[in-house]
C-alpha cells in the first residue's frame, strides 16, 4: 500500500480568540514564516501580535466559518475523499495541516503501514514559508520514527498543465459573464524572502522585468512562479494582455512585501474605469479566509467606493473534478508502481 499525505497550511480549531491564539502562536513561531532572529521573533509575537491579533482574526474567521467547520478543512477533506476514490484500494490518503489539526504527525501515524509515502504540499508556487516548512516538518516527523518510511515529494506545480487546466475550468464560466478586467491575486511574501531564494544573489527584485521569465537563476522565485501561473491561466482563457494583471495580498507588518498590493490595485482599477473585475487566487487550491473573506468580502467596499460596480471572486479548485484528476496523476507519478 502507498500513502498520500496532502498538506495544507492550517486553520484554528474554532473561530474563537483562544483557538486562534493557539493557531497563530504555532504558525508565527516558525522561523521560516517570520525569518528574523529568534529574540526579535519572540518579541514581535508576544508583545505585538498575540495580545491583539487573535480577537480580530477570530472575528474574520466567524464570517466564513461553516456548520462543518473551517472552509479550508472542509474542502481539504472533500478533496482527500475524492482522491482516495480515484486512487483505489492500493493507496491510503490522509489530509494534514502544517499548523493546527489534523497534524502531520497524526496523519503519518495513520500511514504507518504504507510502503512509501508521497508528501504533497498543496501550494502551487514554492515558498520556504509554505512548501519548505511543510516538507521540512514531514521529514522531521518521518525521521523521528524508529522505522523511517521512504518518502517521495510532489514539488511546486505552478506550471503543471493539469493544475492550470483545472483553474481555467473553474474560472471560464465566471469570465464568460463579461468583465472589464481579471486580476490574479496571490498571497504575498516579504521582499527579503524573495531575495533569499535568489540563486545568484543579484537577480530577484533587481529590475522591473526580473520575473518575466524563469531560468536557472530564479527557478525557485515565488514571485516569478506566480507571474508564470497567471500568464498560463490567462492564455487558456484567451485573455488579451491588457485585460489581466497580477497583485499580491495578505501582507503583515511594516517591512516591504512584494508588489503590487491587491488592496491598492483593486480601487485603482475601479477608478480607471474597470468597474467589473473578476479575481482569481491561484496561490490557494482551496477557498479559505484569504479568498472568502479578504477578497470575497473585505475588498468589496473600497472597490465600490472607488467607482467599481461588480467584484467577483472566482472559486478555488476545492475538490473539482479536474483538480482531483490532477492530484491523482501527480501522486501516481511520484510513486510509480
Amino acid at each position: 500500500m502507498r500513502g498520500l499525505l496532502l498538506i495544507n497550511l492550517g486553520s484554528p480549531d474554532e473561530p474563537t480568540t483562544p483557538a486562534v491564539r493557539r493557531y497563530l502562536r504555532e504558525f508565527l513561531s516558525d522561523p521560516r514564516v517570520i525569518d528574523i532572529n529568534p529574540v526579535g521573533r519572540a518579541l514581535m509575537l508576544h508583545l505585538f501580535i498575540l495580545p491583539f491579533r487573535p480577537a480580530k482574526s477570530a472575528e474574520l474567521y466567524r464570517k466564513v466559518w461553516t456548520d462543518a467547520g473551517s472552509p479550508l478543512l472542509v474542502h481539504g477533506r472533500a478533496l482527500a475523499e475524492r482522491v482516495q476514490a480515484a486512487l483505489g484500494d492500493g493507496w491510503r490518503v490522509e489530509l494534514a495541516m502544517r499548523y493546527g489539526n489534523p497534524s502531520i504527525a497524526a496523519a503519518m501515524d495513520r500511514l504507518a503501514a504504507a510502503e512509501r509515502i508521497v508528501v504533497f504540499p498543496l501550494y502551487p508556487q514554492y515558498a520556504a514559508s509554505s512548501t519548505g516548512s511543510s516538507v521540512e516538518e514531514a521529514f522531521r516527523v518521518a525521521g523521528s520514527r524508529w522505522v523511517v518510511p521512504p518518502l517521495s515529494v510532489v514539488g511546486d506545480f505552478y506550471a503543471d498543465p493539469g493544475f492550470l487546466d483545472a483553474f481555467a475550468a473553474v474560472g471560464a464560466p465566471v469570465v464568460a459573464d463579461g468583465y472589464d478586467h481579471v486580476l490574479f491575486s496571490f498571497h504575498g511574501l516579504p521582499e527579503r524572502q524573495i531575495r533569499k531564494a535568489d540563486a545568484s544573489g543579484a537577480h530577484c527584485l533587481a529590475r522591473p522585468d526580473c520575473c518575466d521569465r524563469i531560468d536557472g537563476v530564479n527557478r525557485s522565485c515565488y514571485r516569478a512562479q506566480c507571474y508564470a501561473t497567471a500568464a498560463a491561466i490567462a492564455g487558456r482563457l484567451a485573455l488579451a494582455r491588457d485585460r489581466w494583471s497580477v497583485a499580491f495580498q495578505s501582507r503583515l507588518g511594516r517591512t516591504p512585501w512584494i508588489r503590487p498590493y491587491t488592496d491598492e490595485v483593486l480601487p485603482q482599477l475601479a477608478a480607471a474605469g474597470k468597474v467589473r473585475v473578476a479575481v482569481f487566487c491561484p496561490a490557494f487550491v482551496a477557498d479559505c479566509l484569504e479568498t472568502l473573506e479578504e477578497i470575497g468580502l473585505r475588498a468589496q467596499q473600497p472597490f465600490r467606493a472607488a467607482g467599481g460596480e461588480k467584484l467577483t471572486l472566482v472559486p478555488s479548485l476545492n475538490s473539482s473534478p479536474r483538480w482531483v484528476e490532477t492530484v491523482t496523476a501527480l501522486a501516481r507519478a511520484a510513486a510509480p508502481e
